[in-house]
């Protein structure tokens, strides 16, 4: 039996298994049996098409027709999108121009999704009365200053018709859409549950089958573009550990620092959740999975997220003294018990400045900081779109003949600045503190709306973190945008209602009912211009 057979029918096991768990678990939260069955039948009939198709304009066009059919009975689309966010690998292909120009765009998995079910939802939100006008907030404000920057960026170096398709096409599906899509559509907190919910259920199937990838060192997608006629630049074997014998996970992500990236994001989202698991022992399993494809990755930055996030919800609890004790007292527990497992002594070794595995990419890391910031100094202001030419980026050339910028605050910096710099971490600062004023709000710090501020923030400073360590490639990208609307959307939510005070009635809920060349933020890892 071929190879891709044999994954198929691995991946259609693990996933079979997973629905099976969490489908229980993700009702309680919210999400109807009939929108479960719906969103799970459609992931399995993706994935099975994009197996069995041989071809990748067969595989793209009866996807697109699954898509279509399904979204006009889907109620709630952000969550449909997160539901299948990581069903196939991103594995691209040119339409072609058809003689009139070289083509006309590059289409994958991700940008599918946001053409079927994001675009109309923006169409569909942009007229109603609840939904802000774009633009009426310091974060749209920000979001659209960056874009923009890179649209005249772009223009000074290419042609008119590549800046349409790159800064202008790519920008508006790849970016915006998922942010505007996220910022406007939750009004409530029962939104935000079940699109949290989406997200985590989609990272337990990826953690299942990353999981599986690990301890069998096989990676179950790694034949799908041979078989589909795309060739990918990802989906590689990387290893580490001892001797490069550790292979690392990486499911449909196309690389271990994307596939520990949404595993640390979706801890961030289930820490919010616990407080709806009907049984908690189905939470710690939840939570034990993801650990594992957290583990899985072999990925130090994610894991560094990981850590990030869970401190910052604990601290921005209502209780952090009482839950930095108990966090203290399971690390003296289960350290010296991790550390004496073979596992343990893997995760002592990976850890930056600690370990002593693969300290060239420390190493490699530091240089790049050092000579990316010689590099925009001398161009600070709106950066040079062509730094790979520079001679001292000549210097951080490797082995495979590629500079891979992994750190995404440098590829912005070094190809727009500090000017396109500061608009993208200061949008990323504003949501953020959207979030907290928002939570301020909140009187009671055991209000579900409360708990779910500490979510969004925890996890988006998480990201931001995570972000200094990977180039946002495949899903990075799509996850951060995402996530940052779902703080503006939060922020604006609390804002429309009064602050709540003892007495006030809230609704079933537990809340206040609520009215009802690549630009550098995704730059495939490695590429040159």
């Amino acid at each position: 039996m071929p190879e891709h057979l044999k994954a198929l029918i691995v991946i259609l096991a693990l996933a079979g298994a997973t629905f099976a768990f969490a489908k229980a678990p993700a009702c309680a939260s919210g999400t109807a049996p009939a929108d479960f069955s719906r969103r799970r039948n459609l992931w399995l009939g993706i994935t099975a098409v994009s197996f069995l198709a041989h071809d990748f304009w067969i595989y793209i066009v009866v996807s697109a027709v699954m898509l279509a059919l399904a979204v006009q009975r889907e109620p709630d689309k952000l969550t449909m999108y997160f539901f299948l966010l990581f069903a196939v690998p991103a594995i691209p292909a040119q339409i072609t121009g058809l003689g009139v120009i070289q083509h006309f765009f590059t289409i994958d998995y991700l940008r599918l999704l946001a053409l079927i079910i994001l675009l109309p939802a923006y169409l569909f939100l942009r007229k109603q009365a609840h939904a802000a006008p774009f633009g009426s907030t310091l974060p749209d404000k920000l979001i659209a200053g960056f874009l923009i920057l890179q649209v005249l960026l772009m223009l000074s170096i290419s042609s008119f018709t590549n800046t349409l398709r790159i800064g202008v096409f790519y920008a508006f599906i790849d970016a915006f859409l998922p942010y505007y899509v996220a910022s406007r559509a939750p009004i409530s907190i029962r939104n935000f549950r079940e699109a949290i919910t989406g997200f985590v259920l989609a990272a337990l199937l990826l953690s299942s089958i990353g999981a599986f990838e690990f301890t069998r060192h096989w990676l179950l997608y790694a034949s799908l573009d041979k078989v589909l006629g795309s060739p990918w630049d990802l989906g590689d074997y990387l290893a580490r550990g001892g001797e490069g014998t550790d292979l690392r996970a990486q499911g449909t992500t196309g690389q271990p620092i994307p596939f520990g990236y949404v595993m640390a994001v979706a801890i961030g989202f289930l820490l919010y959740l616990k407080r709806h698991a009907v049984r908690p022992v189905a939470w710690h399993m939840g939570l034990a999975l993801l650990a594992l494809g957290l583990f899985s990755s072999l990925s130090r930055g994610p894991w560094i997220g990981a850590a990030a996030m869970v401190v910052i919800f604990i601290a921005a609890g209502p209780a952090p003294l009482k839950g930095f004790a108990r966090l203290g007292l399971l690390s003296l527990l289960l350290i010296p018990l991790v550390l004496a497992t073979t596992s343990g002594q893997k995760i002592a070794e990976l850890l930056p400045f600690i370990g002593s595995a693969s300290t060239d990419n420390v190493d490699y890391r530091q240089r790049l900081a050092e000579i990316s910031m010689q590099v925009i100094m001398e161009n600070p202001f709106f950066g040079a779109f062509d730094y790979f030419y520079s001679p001292a980026m000549q210097e951080l050339r490797q082995g495979q003949g590629i500079i891979d910028i992994v750190n995404t605050y440098l590829a912005i910096g070094l190809g727009s600045g500090l000017v396109g710099l500061a608009l993208f971490a200061g949008f990323f600062v504003t949501v953020a503190i959207g979030i907290f004023k928002g939570m301020r709000l909140r009187a009671d710090r055991n209000d579900e709306s409360y708990a779910l501020g500490q979510c969004l923030l925890a996890t988006l400073l998480g990201i931001m973190v995570m972000i200094a360590t990977v180039s946002s490639i495949t899903v990075i990208p799509v996850i951060y945008w995402s996530v940052a609307g779902l703080g503006v959307a939060y922020a604006r939510m609390l804002r429309k209602t009064a602050p709540v005070v003892a007495g006030e009635t809230t609704s079933s809920t537990g809340a206040p009912q609520a009215d009802n060349r690549f630009p550098a933020w995704r730059r495939p890892a490695g590429h040159q211009p």
